[in-house]
C-alpha cells in the first residue's frame, strides 16, 4: 500500500498565501459587519423603517456568524496531530451549521417584525438618510463578497463559502430595503416596507438551507463530485501498467481531500516496481488535486477479492 500527501498547491492547507487569505477573509467579514451595524443603527433610529431594522438585525447576526467562522477557520488550519490524524478541517463544516442557525434566526425575527408591521404600518421618515446608509452598506458588502469569491476560488473553503452566501443574500436585502424606502417614503406605499422585508426573509431561509446542505455533505463524508471521481480513475488508468481500478473512495475535510483506491497490476511485477508505479500514479493525482492525501493499494490483476458493497 502506498500513501502520498502534498501540502502545497492551490488547495493545500500548508500553502502560506492561501492560509493568510483565509484568515484575512474572516477578519474582513467581522470588520465589515461591525461597521454596518453602527451605520444601520443610526439609520433605523432616524427612519423607524422595519426594513432597515431587519437589515440591522441581519448585520448583528453576521458579526456572530463571522466570529464563529473566524474561530473555525483558524482551528481548521491547525495541522494534523496524534489525536486528529485527518486534521481539523471539519471545523469548517461545524461553523457552516452554526452560521445556518444564525441566518435562520435572523429570517424568523424578520418575519415576526414584518408581520406585525403589516397589521400596524408606520410611515417612513427621513428616508433619504436611510437610502444613503443602505447604498453605503451595499457598496461595502459587494466589495467583501468579491474578495470572498477570490478566496473561495483559491481555497474552496466551505466556511468562507457559507459566509459569502449570506453576505450575497445581504446584497439583495440591501437592494430590497432601498426599494422599500423609496416606495414607502417617496410614494406613500407604506406596506412595501413590510412586504419587501418578508421577501428578504424568504431568501435568507433559502440561503440557510444551502449552507446546511454543504456542511452536512462534509460531516457525512459525501463523495467528491462524480466528474472528479471519473478524473481520478482516468488518471490512474492513464498509466501504461495499470490494468484496472476499483474500490475508489473519496471525501473532503475543510481544505483537504482524501482519496483511496485499489489498482490492479501485473502479478509478475516486483514489489519495488509496483511501488514505483503507485508513486507515479499518486504524483499525477496530486498534481490534479493539490493538497490531497492519496492512499493506493496494489492488487495483482484478476485477483478475486471481496469489498464492501456500494463501493466503486
Amino acid at each position: 500500500m502506498n500513501s502520498h500527501r502534498l501540502a502545497d498547491g492551490g488547495r493545500g492547507a500548508g500553502n502560506i498565501p492561501d492560509t493568510r487569505l483565509l484568515r484575512l477573509a474572516t477578519y474582513a467579514a467581522v470588520a465589515v459587519a461591525a461597521l454596518l451595524i453602527l451605520a444601520k443603527l443610526i439609520a433605523w433610529f432616524l427612519t423607524d423603517s422595519v426594513a432597515i431594522l431587519s437589515s440591522l438585525m441581519d448585520s448583528v447576526l453576521d458579526v456572530g456568524a463571522s466570529l464563529v467562522n473566524m474561530y473555525a477557520v483558524a482551528h481548521a488550519l491547525v495541522p494534523a496531530d496524534r489525536e486528529h490524524r485527518f486534521g481539523h478541517g471539519k471545523a469548517e463544516a461545524l461553523a457552516g451549521l452554526a452560521q445556518s442557525a444564525f441566518v435562520s434566526g435572523s429570517a424568523l425575527f424578520l418575519v415576526a417584525e414584518a408581520g406585525q408591521r403589516l397589521f400596524d404600518p408606520h410611515p417612513i421618515v427621513r428616508e433619504e438618510v436611510g437610502i444613503i446608509v443602505m447604498v453605503f452598506s451595499l457598496v461595502l458588502t459587494i466589495a467583501l463578497v468579491v474578495f470572498q469569491r477570490h478566496v473561495i476560488k483559491r481555497t474552496r473553503s466551505v466556511a468562507i463559502s457559507a459566509d459569502s452566501m449570506h453576505y450575497t443574500a445581504d446584497i439583495l436585502a440591501n437592494l430590497g430595503v432601498i426599494v422599500a424606502l423609496v416606495l414607502a417614503g417617496r410614494f406613500g406605499l407604506i406596506y412595501a416596507d413590510a412586504i419587501i422585508a418578508l421577501i428578504v426573509a424568504a431568501y435568507i431561509l433559502f440561503g440557510a438551507w444551502g449552507i446546511i446542505r454543504n456542511a452536512l455533505d462534509q460531516l457525512m463524508d459525501r463523495e467528491l463530485p462524480e466528474e472528479q471521481r471519473a478524473q481520478i480513475r482516468q488518471l490512474a488508468l492513464g498509466h501504461a501498467h495499470v490494468d484496472a481500478v476499483h474500490d475508489l473512495r473519496t471525501r473532503s475535510s475543510g481544505l483537504q481531500s482524501f482519496i483511496q483506491l485499489h489498482m490492479e497490476l501485473d502479478g509478475d511485477l516486483t514489489l519495488l516496481r509496483a511501488h514505483e508505479i503507485a508513486d507515479e500514479v499518486e504524483a499525477s493525482i496530486c498534481a490534479a488535486f493539490p493538497g490531497s492525501e492519496v492512499i493506493i493499494h496494489q492488487d495483482p490483476t484478476g485477483l478475486e477479492e471481496w469489498h464492501p458493497p456500494f463501493q466503486s
